[in-house]
């Protein structure tokens, strides 16, 4: 399936054209037909002789809509260029053509129109004027036909010339991503809201569900409609209708993209290969306020170029857009700049989700080459650089690439050792992905923190987990899966929640080693009432605790661990033989005060070894057995 759209000068006879080949009035407003000029976007289809149904978008010629006809014309596979034969090429015939141009629609037909109103030899004057206006476009060298409208005169072969270009063009990828720039939206009496774009990078079905981007809402597909005629799937290529539940009309709006959920992350910033018009008039200057026109949206933004000071006429540079509000677009999008009243430069997104950068920075400029330039698994790779970690959608869509060559590009890149997966194997949906040297800094990192609280606390025998995870600023997926390669590789250790360099112990010096014996002795000759005063300084008591040498049992109590043990062992065999037990049953047990009973039990039910119902206890597993 493929899309035509017109192009060229207020009045030169596309909306006309449209009509004759295909029977539909493209101008559907009232305010359109009361003035005989196309406002804003019109659509029709027809069957060209080899029997391929095309869409045709009839954008307005009008210079204050231009952004209207940009609204329509980013989609298109091919061009019907629209030249009146008595008036030849004019101002935004030029316009449309640059445009054409800077968008990188290389297929094209000339319609020379209005040909019953001049003489043969005039209209040869005015083919001649076209073809040295479309030469160094875009459009270069397309074929040209006259007609008329009117008499019908040449319709035949425009068909017939329309059919042979687009055998060559190849048809829309399917890159299992669909996106549909939404371009009108609108109520249907008893059906609700629909919107229309050009499908685009995949497929939809009814029943599914869709985000509305940028934004948060979501919807359903209701219904699908393609020429009038309801589908259950629309494929890549197709005008499509789609009807949607759960959103209402004004909920949508032209610009917004229409995508499955979780596929498309809008952006306020882009990097861009653009190049300057060569009817620009001044020179474009860093930070200039522009409208970015992208698929169907327009959004203000400025132009921070990053190679130089200003972009002359014809000029090719490297820049970011800044932008006022968020765009949901994929690198290899192409755009349009825009004055109020001049198109002034376009080009193609290189990146979708940049950092800020240098200016005159040479290692950015190469970086930026390299996303055009290098072989695809190196712009995956510089793709997933500027997002680690990513998941596999996510490098996907910042790359322009379909899941599927982006799986087997990273599968590539992992088993060369660029790239690295966590959480699963490079092709799963819940792995996530960082370039080798993003996760050799990672981890570079870890070591480093865990190094200064080893240097911090010396006795210590490991960090804690969490403090770790919060000092790398990761969640708590992704720590865990690097965490596991830190540790399968010997870089970092794990035990009880604690991590440490692999191999380190703690190693007390002489003085804290013969305060410590000196400590766990006292506390063993009270086993059961040990002294509470006494205690060494935090690190050394939780070196001992770490150790195994004692159980802080909270209030300032402390016990020896083999006088923990053998306490809970008793009370737990008590437990298994009568069931409960009594604070006061605790305390005559082990000849003790309350004081160190009640510390006993709050720990083994801190512990889940026990659980206090009322005043007596019970074990907690002999409870959840009954449960």
């Amino acid at each position: 399936m493929y899309v035509i759209g017109t192009a060229g000068h207020i009045d030169h006879g596309k909306s006309v054209l449209v009509e004759a080949l295909t029977g539909i009035d493209p101008d559907r407003l009232r305010e359109e037909k009361e003035r005989g000029m196309t406002i804003d976007l019109g659509f029709a289809w027809l069957t060209l002789p080899s029997g391929r149904e095309v869409s045709l978008v009839d954008v307005p010629g009008h210079e204050r809509f231009i952004k209207n006809m940009l609204a329509g014309v980013g989609g298109v596979d091919m061009a019907l260029l629209v030249v009146a034969a008595n008036e030849g090429v004019m101002p935004q015939t030029r316009e449309h053509l640059a445009i054409l141009d800077l968008l990188a629609v290389g297929r094209g037909v000339i319609a020379v129109t209005k040909s019953d109103l001049v003489e043969p030899e005039f209209l040869e004057l005015v083919a001649a004027d076209v073809q040295e206006a479309v030469a160094g476009t875009s459009l270069a060298g397309a074929p040209l036909v006259a007609v008329s409208a009117k008499t019908g005169d040449g319709l035949d072969e425009l068909g017939r010339v329309l059919d042979e270009q687009l055998a060559e063009t190849p048809p829309k990828r399917d890159m299992g991503r669909p996106r549909l720039p939404v371009d009108r939206s609108f109520t249907v009496a008893g059906f609700g809201t629909v919107v229309t774009g050009t499908l685009i990078d995949g497929s939809l079905e009814v029943g599914q569900e869709v985000a509305v981007l940028p934004g948060d809402l979501t919807a359903r597909i209701r219904g699908l409609q393609h020429h009038r005629e309801h589908v259950e799937r629309a494929g890549p290529g197709r005008r499509t209708a789609v009807n949607l539940s759960g959103i209402a009309k004004d909920d949508v709006r032209r610009g917004q993209v229409l995508a499955l959920p979780g596929t498309l992350t809008p952006t306020a910033a882009i990097d861009v290969r653009v190049r300057a018009t060569e009817a620009l008039r001044r020179p474009l200057r860093h930070g200039a306020e522009l409208a970015l026109h992208t698929g169907s949206a327009e959004v203000t933004g400025r132009l921070l170029l990053l190679d130089r000071q200003e972009l002359a006429a014809g000029d090719r540079g490297w820049a970011q857009l800044r932008l006022a509000s968020p765009v949901a677009v994929v690198k290899g999008d192409r755009f349009v700049l825009r004055t109020p009243n001049d198109t002034v430069g376009g080009g193609e997104i290189v990146d979708v989700h940049p950092r800020r950068h240098r200016r005159l920075h040479e290692p950015t400029l190469a970086a930026l080459e390299a996303l055009v330039a290098e072989s695809p698994a190196d712009t995956l790779l510089a793709a997933l650089e500027s997002l680690e970690p990513a998941s596999l959608t996510g490098i996907a869509n910042a790359a322009g690439r379909s899941l599927d060559e982006t799986t087997q590009l990273v599968t590539t890149l992992v088993s060369e050792g660029r790239a690295v997966s966590l959480g699963g194997e490079a092709d799963s949906g819940g792995s996530l992905l960082m370039t080798a040297a993003g996760f050799a800094s990672l981890g570079a990192r870890a070591v480093v923190e865990v190094s200064r609280f080893h240097l911090d606390r010396p006795l210590r025998r490991g960090m804690p987990r969490e403090e770790l995870r919060s000092k790398l600023a990761l969640n708590e997926r992704l720590f865990a899966a690097a965490l596991e390669r830190w540790v399968a590789h010997g870089t970092l250790a794990e035990s009880a929640a604690l991590v440490a360099l692999a191999g380190r112990e703690p190693a007390p010096s002489p003085e804290q080693q013969a305060a410590a014996e000196a400590y766990v002795a006292a506390l063993a000759a009270k086993p059961f009432a040990p002294p509470a005063g006494g205690a060494p300084d935090a690190d050394l008591l939780a070196y001992l605790e770490e150790d195994g040498q004692v159980v802080a049992a909270g209030q300032g109590i402390v016990f020896t661990r083999a006088a923990y043990d053998e306490m809970v062992g008793r009370v737990t065999e008590h437990l298994r033989t009568e069931g409960t037990i009594t604070l006061a049953q605790v305390r005559d047990m082990f000849d003790t005060s309350r004081k160190y009973a009640q510390a006993l039990l709050e720990h083994m039910d801190e512990s889940r070894i026990t659980r206090r119902v009322g005043d007596e206890r019970v074990l907690r597993d002999r409870i959840e057995e009954q449960g």
